[in-house]
């Protein structure tokens, strides 16, 4: 009794042994059960699940923004009109979700705690490439439920300390990693948002003239693709709207999303389909 009573509070030996700088590779060795995609037998049929839509990336000269709608879908039904779906990493990069909303956002927490492990574990911050690296490898671990038509895309962009630049990159379900030149986009409506950022991009744009872009890309988008939601003013929901620089990530405030929503909105009652590219 003695013996048991003095291990109780202690750490398991698990805990207590070197290994490796990845969290990952810790919860794959001792609790494999706790990973996404690993959970439970095989699905049969149709799933019915909460999928989060449209994430758009954009840079400009002093780093990188990154922006999500708010909407998440099942099926035909509007599941959540106030859902967030853009996520600080750390303190120099983000991620945004596109696809199935629950294992989506464990996805992102775990991501977080594999950056957090690493800094603690090695005295050191993960480069922006080693970061979008660790992001491709949980990609890929779902890819079984990915194929059971639970997927998740996300779209992670960040400051690249090295090279003093902000970067995106893009993912498929099986976890390939795509570097983007300048913005992208992800999820249902990302056809049209695409079309938008092409538009009306460009690499000389100022910090708040590229929030103003990103936020004219889900407008269009909402325009277009019933999964994806425009700004409501009546309701007071906005964009996600994350903005990445040398100085670190800051979100945009409520009144500051909405400034720039409203002066959106207000240029779709004179042009309805949006304005035009800027002359070069």
């Amino acid at each position: 009794m003695a013996a048991n009573s003095h291990d109780q509070g202690r750490l398991p030996a698990a805990f207590l042994r070197p290994g490796s700088s990845s969290f990952l590779d810790f919860l794959s060795e001792h609790a494999p059960e706790r990973l996404p995609g690993r959970v439970g037998p095989p699905i049969e049929g149709p799933v019915e699940a909460v999928h989060g839509t449209t994430i758009v990336a954009a840079s400009f000269a002093g780093g990188v923004i990154l922006a999500g709608d708010r909407r998440a879908t099942m099926g035909n039904v509007i599941a959540t009109k106030d859902m967030e779906k853009v996520f600080p990493a750390d303190e120099y990069s983000a991620v945004g979700i596109a696809g199935t909303a629950g294992i989506a956002v464990e996805l992102v927490k775990l991501f977080q705690l594999e950056l957090e492990h690493f800094e603690k574990v090695e005295g050191e911050v993960l480069s922006l490439e080693g970061k979008a690296n660790r992001l491709a490898t949980m990609i890929r671990g779902n890819l079984g439920m990915a194929m059971q038509g639970l997927a998740v895309v996300p779209l992670f962009a960040g400051y690249d300390l090295e090279r003093g630049r902000g970067r995106i990159f893009s993912y498929d379900v099986a976890g390939g990693r795509t570097e983007e030149t300048g913005f992208a986009s992800v999820g249902s409506g990302s056809v049209f948002a695409r079309g938008s950022l092409k538009k009306l991009h460009r690499t000389d744009l100022t910090e708040d003239q590229v929030v103003t872009v990103v936020v004219q890309a889900l407008y269009d988008a909402a325009d277009d693709d019933s999964a994806t939601g425009g700004p409501d003013l009546v309701r007071r929901i906005y964009p996600i709207v994350m903005v990445i620089t040398e100085d670190g990530i800051r979100r945009l405030t409520e009144d500051e999303v909405s400034a720039v929503a409203r002066a959106v909105y207000d240029g779709r009652l004179q042009r309805p389909d949006g304005p035009q590219a800027p002359a070069v």
